[in-house]
């Protein structure tokens, strides 16, 4: 039985949750064009350009379309971790995964409903679309260096002017322990999915953000919430930003309305500056650390997102791994206390060894 109990039909319930918490719709570009101000320089120019949208249809994984997608089994018998492990200072490995295509769609937040989304910029699995499922993706052809990994990931687009702008080659995302006690990550379970971020945040509320790591960067300029104005106009500068996923579960949920209530962040143990995963949300999962790099510098007053100003980034990430695989690279790099590579190669520690093979495999 669901522990959480269903007050709302299900569109009244979506409807609700994501107008409310998470606001994403499409590019009112209609309204440039009537008044003869481009498109992407009138999204620029106002965040209110981006107009909500609301979700009409329920995941085909979820079968009784009320907006929550129970876990099989559900993991109950949890206490979070107060644990002191052994020093590692890292505990991480990297899944490098290229652009695979950009469309307006988001299999969660607007599940079958093509079109409905901001643009998104697609990475790792080849098939994503708004019909995606966990069936649809598991198994699947991925740009990610391990075949194994067949985990949609995506964010909206990055636009100069009317250009799109798309990140080149592998990005680098991170898996790594979230909590103190890096010997309690486990694996995500199958057809995890989240939202990492609000595209109708504030400045303020994305600087105040638990996932924000440094902000957008160019050059020698950090932390910044917004895009900024210039950058250095050299080769090897690019505009950078990081942002953190939360990683304590609950549990029970591979999904939720508001596609964020299953999942939260780790909370300071009292008394200590450890990190365990808060009560309610028991188990400790890889973080994900989105590490994204587009090719665009000099004049940045035109760069802007799909979704409005830079401070209304977020991504998407949906988890179709292999089990073994992921299994695999968990125990041997996070809770091992490893710095791994895609491979999961400690360049410092190699004794420990690989867990994949040359071609990203398990042996």
């Amino acid at each position: 039985m669901r522990s959480s109990p269903k007050r709302l039909p299900a569109l009244l319930l979506g409807t609700a949750l994501v107008a409310g918490v998470l606001g994403i719709g499409t590019i009112a570009s209609a309204a440039g064009a009537d008044n003869g101000t481009p498109p992407a320089v009138a999204t620029a120019n106002a965040h209110a350009g981006h107009v909500m949208a609301v979700s009409t249809q329920a995941s085909g994984d979820d079968a009784d379309g009320d907006g929550y997608i129970p876990a099989v089994p559900q993991v109950t018998d949890v206490t979070p971790s107060t644990a002191t492990p052994p020093p590692a200072y890292h505990h991480e490995f990297q899944a490098g995964c290229a652009v695979t295509h950009t469309a307006p769609d988001d299999p969660i937040v607007y599940p079958g409903q093509f079109g409905k989304s901001h643009d998104h910029t697609f990475m790792g699995n080849t098939s994503t679309n708004a019909a995606s499922t966990t069936g649809s993706l598991y198994g699947g052809n991925t740009t990610c260096k391990a075949p194994a990994d067949a985990s949609a990931y995506w964010m909206p687009s990055l636009y100069k002017g009317d250009q799109k702008i798309l990140p080149v080659g592998p990005q680098v995302i991170y898996y790594k322990a979230g909590v103190t006690d890096y010997r309690s990550v486990r694996p995500f379970p199958k057809g995890l999915r989240f939202v990492v971020g609000n595209p109708m945040q504030s400045a303020e509320e994305f600087r105040a953000h638990k996932g924000f790591v440094e902000g957008w960067e160019c050059g020698d300029s950090f932390f910044n919430t917004d895009i900024p104005a210039s950058c250095p106009s050299r080769p090897d500068v690019q505009l950078n930003l990081r942002m953190q996923a939360p990683s304590c579960w609950n549990g029970l949920y591979l999904d939720t309305p508001d596609h964020k209530s299953h999942m939260a962040y780790p909370v300071v143990k009292p008394g200590t500056n450890d990190n365990m995963c808060p009560a309610s949300h028991p188990v400790a999962l890889p973080m994900i650390e989105f590490k994204m790099a587009w090719p665009v510098n000099g004049d940045m007053s035109q760069v802007r997102l799909a979704s409005g100003r830079g401070y209304s980034f977020h991504y998407d990430f949906f988890n179709a791994w292999e089990e073994r695989t992921l299994k695999a690279l968990v125990d041997h790099c996070i809770v091992g206390g490893l710095q791994c590579d895609t491979r999961g190669f400690d360049l410092y520690r190699p004794e420990r060894g690989t867990v994949l093979n040359a071609d990203h495999r398990l042996p």
